[in-house]
Parts: C-alpha cells; sequence; structure tokens
C-alpha cells in the first residue's frame, strides 16, 4: 500500500474518531438536559399537586366554619374569589416558560394563601368550632397540605438550580442556546409567604 494511501486512511480515520467522540459528547450533554428539564416537570406536578390538595380543602373548610360565624361574610366571599382566581389559571409544563404567567400563578397562591390564614384567624374567636371534630380534622389537614407544599417547593427550586447551572456553564451553555434549553424560574414567595397559615389553637 502506498504511503499516500496510508496517511489519507489514516487521517480520515482519525477524523471518524473525532466525530464519533464528538457526537456522543454532544449526545450525552444534550440527554442531560433533557433528563434536568423533565425533573423540573415532574418536581412542579408535585406543587401543583399540594396546591390542588389545599384548594380541594377548602370548600370544606369554610363551610364547617360559616356554621359558626355567619356574620364573616367578607372573609367567606375573599376565600372564595381567591380560589376561583387560582382556578382560572391554566397551568400546564408550558407555564414554566412564561415569566408572566408564572408570577400571575405565585400571586394567585399567595393570596389564596393569605385569605385562608385570616379565615382561620376567624376560626379562633369560636370556642365551638375549635372543638368541632370537622374542624380539627380539616386543620390537621390544611397543616399537612401547607407542610408538603413547602416542602414540595423546595424541591423545585433545588432541581430548577441544578438545570439551570447546567444551562449557564460552559460548554453545556453553548448546546443549551442552540437546543432551545433557557434558565426556569425559581419558585419566590411574597415576604413571610414562606410560612404556613396558622392553624394552631391555644
Amino acid at each position: 500500500m502506498k504511503k499516500g494511501t496510508i496517511i489519507l486512511l489514516s487521517v480520515l480515520g482519525g477524523i471518524v474518531i473525532i466525530g464519533l467522540m464528538l457526537f456522543g459528547w454532544i449526545t450525552g450533554m444534550y440527554n442531560s438536559l433533557v433528563k434536568s428539564d423533565e425533573g423540573i416537570n415532574q418536581a412542579w406536578a408535585q406543587v401543583q399537586n399540594q396546591y390542588q390538595r389545599r384548594v380541594d380543602l377548602i370548600p370544606n373548610l369554610v363551610e364547617v366554619v360559616k356554621g359558626y360565624a355567619a356574620h364573616e361574610k367578607e372573609v367567606f366571599e375573599k376565600v372564595a374569589e381567591a380560589r376561583a382566581s387560582v382556578g382560572k389559571i391554566q397551568v400546564t409544563p408550558e407555564i414554566l416558560n412564561n415569566p408572566q404567567l408564572f408570577q400571575k400563578f405565585q400571586e394567585a397562591q399567595n393570596a389564596m394563601g393569605s385569605w385562608l390564614s385570616r379565615l382561620l384567624a376567624v376560626a379562633e374567636n369560636y370556642p365551638q368550632l375549635k372543638a368541632n371534630e370537622n374542624f380539627l380534622q380539616l386543620q390537621s389537614q390544611l397543616e399537612g397540605t401547607e407542610n408538603r407544599i413547602a416542602v414540595e417547593r423546595m424541591k423545585f427550586n433545588q432541581v430548577v438550580q441544578e438545570y439551570n447551572v447546567k444551562v449557564r456553564t460552559f460548554p453545556t451553555s453553548m448546546l443549551a442556546g442552540m437546543f432551545g434549553f433557557s434558565q426556569k424560574q425559581y419558585f419566590q414567595s411574597e415576604p413571610g409567604a414562606d410560612k404556613a397559615p396558622k392553624v394552631s389553637f391555644k
């Protein structure tokens, strides 16, 4: 075999090997970004589940409190409005890529949490209500739900952080830009809204 042919085959072989290595590197990086992106969707779904649990509890809680505090109409109406406001927002995975809609969702949830706290504060003024078995059960479930929401929000922010680090750091940042992976938003509570509504009774 001629020397020129050997050199040509060596060069072609080197190009093929480099190409395969580059393909493997790009594939690994891309799959890592996809995996992280799906991790965010899964974490967000868990946050939604807990918010939905809270929404489902509220009508029962309102009805129980109404029986003892019929004249506290404003609080009942505001809780109902806040719950309706949350229900109007279409919560899809795309919300994570829409800063305005994501902010709107957070504000609606924060508003509902605030009015829920007021509802529970009203309940404290009614000793008979505080001893009611149904109310005690709802109180316990609500407390558990708020704790679950806090945990799921924390997990969501953790996976967002891991994903954003990949998107922003070199060399993954080059591929992220090429394939349309952009930074995700963290869950940011209003000052003091990260604490669960007070549900304990003295």
